[in-house]
């Protein structure tokens, strides 16, 4: 069997396939398979849609990562806000060794970077395993997984997993937008249509939608000392009142000297949409998988659906959604 041939240099690293052994290869491509929104596959994994990229990352995090007390997890559906929520969970927790706001990582560094994806960044070589033991502690670490898919030591260590979600009609909205900015040149662009096809039936990175909600909020009723959900609409409605929470949660909250002097206020400032979004960094740099940072900075508001989707639409989703969440808790 010949060696796959290296990619063209111009194409960039989220499109290129992976050397997966034949053992995941075999294991990945038993499993039922629909075609991806980007490029790659999704594969129904404990009842979840995972890319083919995504999957070679789980299999080897949930055998090889082991979760500390002092970790802090986010955890996010795809298109939640999770650029912002990294932002602002970096500046809360590291602000201690960030005390000039002229000098701060964010200003020169996107939240992706700074708040790598378990799936997705850390693990993403089976074969190099990532040496996490120089990191400093709190380890900051995001992913996009459903809880079933977790790593044991996730879900049994004594760390802290903030859980956001939003809308999901504007998760919708926000995915398909994204998927057509990363798709090959030469692709096209998925129609409207079928992308919603695809979301109502959950065939979506991590979907089903509200499946992968409702696992993280029946944990966060199981053990609200260990788990924070938040809603992306109330953040961005109470912003200072939510960070606070937040800070409480996290073990460090606001003392009154750092109220006094605005602490707070400064952190939401720094990491606005409009100042993130204008940064040079976030403007023209990109991430080491070769997607552009400006890709994830389209327009961070709520409501963004009603621009976007017919009236027969709105009515589907908003019928899953009760239909899903009844009984829960949960609502929108």
């Amino acid at each position: 069997m010949e060696a796959p041939q290296p990619p063209p240099p111009d194409v960039p690293r989220y499109l290129q396939e992976k050397e997966l052994s034949q053992e995941d290869k075999d294991f990945i491509f038993s499993l039922p398979t629909e075609k991806g929104w980007v490029a790659d596959g999704l594969h129904k994994y404990h009842g979840f849609w995972l890319s083919t990229k995504q999957m070679h990352g789980v299999l080897a995090c949930q055998k090889h990562f082991q979760a500390v007390d002092s970790d802090i997890v986010l955890v996010t559906t795809v298109k939640s806000g999770t650029t912002w929520l990294k932002a602002l969970m970096f500046a809360l927790v590291k602000r201690a060794h960030y005390l000039d706001p002229q000098r701060h990582p964010l200003l020169t560094e996107n939240p992706h970077v700074l708040v790598p994806c378990l799936e997705f960044d850390v693990y993403t070589d089976k074969q190099v395993l990532p040496d996490l033991s120089s990191l400093s502690r709190p380890r900051l670490i995001s992913t996009h997984l459903p809880y079933v898919c977790l790593p044991d030591s996730v879900k049994h260590s004594g760390c802290k997993v903030v859980y956001a979600w939003r809308d999901p009609k504007d998760v919708f909205v926000s995915l398909w937008h994204f998927s057509n900015k990363l798709r090959p040149v030469g692709s096209g662009t998925m129609s409207l249509d079928e992308a919603f096809d695809k979301f109502c039936r959950g065939v979506n990175t991590s979907g089903p939608f509200w499946d992968h909600v409702l696992g993280f909020w029946k944990e966060s009723l199981k053990r609200p000392e260990s788990a924070f959900f938040i809603k992306y609409e109330e953040m961005k409605e109470e912003p200072a009142l939510h960070l606070r929470r937040l800070a409480e949660f996290l073990g460090c909250p606001f003392s009154p000297e750092e109220e006094t002097h605005g602490v707070v206020d400064g952190i939401l400032r720094l990491c606005s949409f409009d100042n993130l979004s204008n940064l040079v960094v976030n403007k023209s740099g990109k991430l080491p998988a070769g997607i552009e940072n400006s890709a994830f900075f389209r327009k961070g508001e709520v409501g963004d659906w009603m621009n976007n989707l017919t009236p027969e639409m709105v009515k589907k989703l908003d019928s899953i959604t009760q239909e899903k969440l009844h009984g829960s808790g949960l609502k929108f």
